[in-house]
């Protein structure tokens, strides 16, 4: 049995066919499949209304981080952590990854590959849906109903997040420096059960990179084609190689769709 919590908006199938197993705890809802003995969780997140980007007064913050109203009219999965390499290789045959380890997030991949891998996960269970997250939809589950730079508050360190530990944030204490990534789920999760959203890899999303608009919006996707800066695909959150400036939760970068590097991996989600 599950416990309802008081105003919990439920998916509209729970659980759904797909899921090996699924539950509820403390971070909310989850359901996971299992591929080739590979288990991969996702994270329910509800629908609801954030502020987008950063206020003016954040420290450190780029001109590209326009704060705006966003709306996500329904609610959505996404994976409690960046793909594998056990499940890149249990889908795709082989590891393009240079530290490699099985529960490391797999890294060297653009976002052409991950589209790759996400047709080739959905011809095998198409019951799964699966695409990448939209550029709000990452956003609104890194932050995780938080306001601040970071999901833990204004500051981090290495104990939180996996990144340049000597180049601190705004001021900050320095930590150390790991210079390499490492398990998926090696450091805590923030308030809803998701790992490592920031720091560790970049993490690519479906968006094409757009300045942000002023308006309130509703259910952003970008744009159709790229334009604006480098006309490249959002990618979110930080790594290993970077300061902490660059793992907030309200900082972007893009990249060409072919563009792969040692810093670059992937989180899944559910499309409709």
């Amino acid at each position: 049995m599950f416990k309802i919590r008081k105003h919990q908006i439920f998916p509209e199938e729970f659980p759904e066919s797909w899921a090996s197993d699924w539950g509820e705890d403390e971070f909310g809802l989850w359901m996971a499949f299992t591929y080739k003995g590979v288990r991969q969780a996702f994270r329910w997140c509800e629908p609801g209304t954030f502020l987008m980007g950063s206020p003016q007064g954040e420290p450190e913050r780029y001109d590209d981080e326009l704060q705006h109203e966003v709306t996500l009219s329904k609610g959505f999965w996404i994976a409690d952590t960046p793909v594998t390499q056990a499940l890149w290789q249990a889908v795709m045959g082989g590891n393009p990854g240079e530290f490699k380890s099985e529960e490391r997030p797999v890294e060297n991949v653009s976002w052409d590959d991950s589209q790759a891998f996400i047709t080739q996960l959905n011809n095998l269970k198409a019951e799964l849906k699966l695409c990448l997250p939209s550029e709000a939809q990452w956003e609104y589950a890194c932050r995780a109903g938080t306001t601040t730079p970071f999901s833990w508050g204004v500051q981090i360190d290495s104990t939180l997040v996996n990144f340049a530990g000597t180049r601190p944030y705004n001021n900050g204490s320095t930590s150390e420096d790991r210079e390499q990534i490492v398990d998926v789920s090696a450091l805590p999760c923030n308030d809803w059960g998701l790992y490592q959203m920031q720091g560790n890899v970049w993490e690519w999303c479906q968006d094409w990179y757009v300045e942000y608009p002023a308006q309130p919006v509703i259910d952003p996707q970008g744009p159709e084609s790229g334009i604006g800066r480098g006309r490249g695909r959002v990618l979110r959150g930080g790594s290993w190689i970077s300061d902490g400036r660059d793992c907030r939760s309200a900082n972007r970068y893009h990249g060409a769709p072919s563009g792969r590097g040692i810093i670059i991996g992937f989180r899944l989600a559910r499309g409709h």
